[in-house]
């Protein structure tokens, strides 16, 4: 089944904000940041059902080498897949569970 994206608005803040941080870090950091969101997004559009159910209904994927969490349900009757959060490992309870 093919699915479309849909995600919260907070999910912008959330990609903004750590693409903030990396570029102070070091110059084009943010861009791998970015990458590493794409590609992980594009894997759980692919197989969502793949990825166990954690609390809420919400699923959890992860890029493969920044520390954050990409929160995530399937929308059934819609085809969708609902990104809530991406968030840093270490803030993902608190900002994350806030949103559902």
């Amino acid at each position: 089944m093919a699915y479309q994206l849909q995600y919260f608005d907070e999910v912008g803040t959330d990609i903004r904000e750590a693409k903030i941080w990396y570029r102070e870090q070091k110059e084009g950091l943010e861009i791998a940041f970015a990458n590493a969101i794409i590609k992980a997004i594009d894997k759980i559009l692919r197989a969502p059902e793949s990825y166990a159910i954690r609390y809420r209904n919400i699923r959890i994927a992860h890029p493969k080498v920044f520390p954050y969490n990409i929160h995530f349900y399937i929308d059934e009757p819609n085809s969708s897949i609902v990104i809530t959060a991406i968030v840093h490992n270490k803030r993902q309870e608190v900002i994350a569970r806030k949103r559902i």
